[in-house]
């Protein structure tokens, strides 16, 4: 079988209106992949910036994958959460990215959006927090739902990411 490795990390987010960041991260995959080794998802500290507006995470990814196809290609998901000085949290923002489907070193930047709600939605998140949420976070990397959301772009998170592909060629896939 053919085999994926992703090794990497989640640098850090910037562009966001709060501080005290830190981010829940998954992968998505086909149903012709299989996880060997590594978590298929995690959450990353609490990083709250003092001189700059970018919170650094530094947290570690590495995933081996096999699979018998090419279909459902991995992708990131990634929720960027705010944690206030009472210790309650606030969704700031929804992402994906897919993998990189060339080996070597990459890195990326995920845009993220959340959901804008209505006036009343967004007059109460104002005054007392929170905001809307997805009731399935499924909808952040599938496509005809998604794009019924009216939603308000927010920052911007970094990822660095070190692919290996073995044995594809088999397969057909020239890297």
């Amino acid at each position: 079988m053919a085999e994926l490795h992703i090794i990497g990390q989640i640098v850090g987010a910037s562009g966001f209106p709060q501080s005290s960041l830190f981010c829940r991260w998954g992968v998505h995959t086909g149903g012709a992949w299989r996880l060997l080794s590594g978590l298929r998802e995690g959450q990353t500290q609490v990083d709250s910036p003092q001189s700059s507006d970018t919170a650094f995470w530094s947290h570690p990814i590495d995933l081996h994958y096999t699979t018998k196809g090419l279909q459902g290609w991995p992708k990131l998901h990634l929720q960027v959460w705010h944690q206030d000085l009472f210790g309650r949290c606030e969704l700031l923002g929804y992402g994906y990215c897919h993998v990189p489907s060339s080996p070597g070193h990459h890195r990326l930047r995920c845009a993220t959006w959340r959901p804008l709600g209505s006036w009343q939605e967004q007059l109460a998140q104002m005054f007392v927090g929170g905001g809307p949420q997805l009731r399935s976070p499924d909808v952040i990397y599938s496509g005809a739902d998604r794009y019924r959301l009216h939603t308000v772009a927010m920052g911007t998170v970094e990822l660095e990411l070190g692919i290996i592909l073995r044995n594809f060629d088999k397969y057909g896939v020239e890297s």
